[in-house]
């Protein structure tokens, strides 16, 4: 029995562990931004696999010319892309007033099929990329050797916590996810506040997916993010919509999807049960966790 927890939770299945919850971080703070503008963003797994895409299509293209520097630049266009996609949603979500669950479900199902026309039009195959010669470096010591958007996430929780608690950016994006009205009224231009904050939930999203493609695989799969993103909203709500929260939300969900891996090459439990635990755990928390900590005005779109 100890052979078998050795074998479970040793050094490789930390390494696991910090791979599987580094994109639900990065993804669910991007998903904080948005949400505690008062814009729903469901499209957090399209915009994942956008950012993926993006990553490893520009590093595959222009490394013949730029050699190591091509996977930072392919991060650059993985992150921007995620913005730009992002920003459409909030086009819809804001401008005109589309319902914001169903702008964000249209970008999901265009991220289920432009990847495979784009990737069969440059490369012949509708579900892989080729691999990229020159990934997002590995830092660090032994296996526990990661590429920087893993740094760069924990940087962010810091970061984001002190933007969104101690500087004029964070009380207007509060204010205007709790009372736009009142914002407003302040002189508060609610309408940028909330492009601001869906943009920059797309270009976190976007880092978590080129961190999957050639920060962690060298290529993009298809349907590499495997339900990432709406696990990472199920953080954000577990979460309660703060970002130390979200960082602990995170860091379970992480730990139970490398603990469904690790299961998964032994004979505890059966296959099907260990590849759902995750997703079991996710709508447990989510039933006794509920929207009660919404921001306010969450989903209602701004009349002024």
């Amino acid at each position: 029995m100890q052979d078998l927890l050795a074998q479970i939770f040793g050094v490789s299945f930390l390494a696991i562990f910090i791979r599987s919850f580094v994109p639900l971080l990065l993804t669910a703070l991007g998903g904080l931004f948005s949400e505690r503008s008062g814009v729903v963003n469901i499209a957090l797994e399209g915009l994942i696999i956008f950012g993926a895409l993006t990553g490893a299509i520009i590093t595959k293209q222009i490394e013949p010319a730029l050699g190591p520097l091509s996977p930072w630049v392919g991060w650059l266009a993985g992150a921007l892309v995620g913005g730009f996609v992002a920003w459409i949603h909030a086009l819809l979500s804001i401008k005109y007033r589309a319902d914001q669950v169903i702008s964000g479900t249209a970008i999901n199902l265009l991220a289920l099929g432009v990847p495979p026309v784009i990737l069969a039009a440059l490369y012949g195959s509708s579900t892989e990329s080729p691999k990229v010669d020159y990934g997002l470096p590995l830092w660090g010591v032994g296996e526990l050797r990661f590429s920087p958007p893993v740094y760069f996430a924990f940087i962010a929780v810091a970061v984001i916590w002190y933007v969104v608690y101690k500087t004029p950016y964070g009380l207007r994006l509060r204010a205007t996810g709790e009372q736009p009205g009142a914002a407003a009224s302040m002189g508060v231009n609610v309408r940028k506040m909330r492009y601001s904050a869906v943009i920059l939930s797309g270009v976190l999203a976007g880092t978590a997916g080129v961190f999957l493609s050639i920060g962690n695989l060298d290529s993009y799969v298809r349907n590499m993010s495997a339900g990432m993103g709406f696990i990472a909203l199920a953080a954000l709500i577990f979460g309660q919509w703060k970002p130390l929260g979200v960082l602990g939300a995170t860091l379970l969900f992480g730990f139970l999807q490398a603990l469904s891996i690790q299961l998964g090459g032994t004979d505890l439990l059966p296959p099907t049960l260990v590849s759902a635990l995750p997703f079991v755990v996710t709508i447990i928390a989510l039933i006794f966790t509920g929207r009660s900590a919404a921001p306010k005005a969450i989903g209602k779109p701004f009349d002024g």
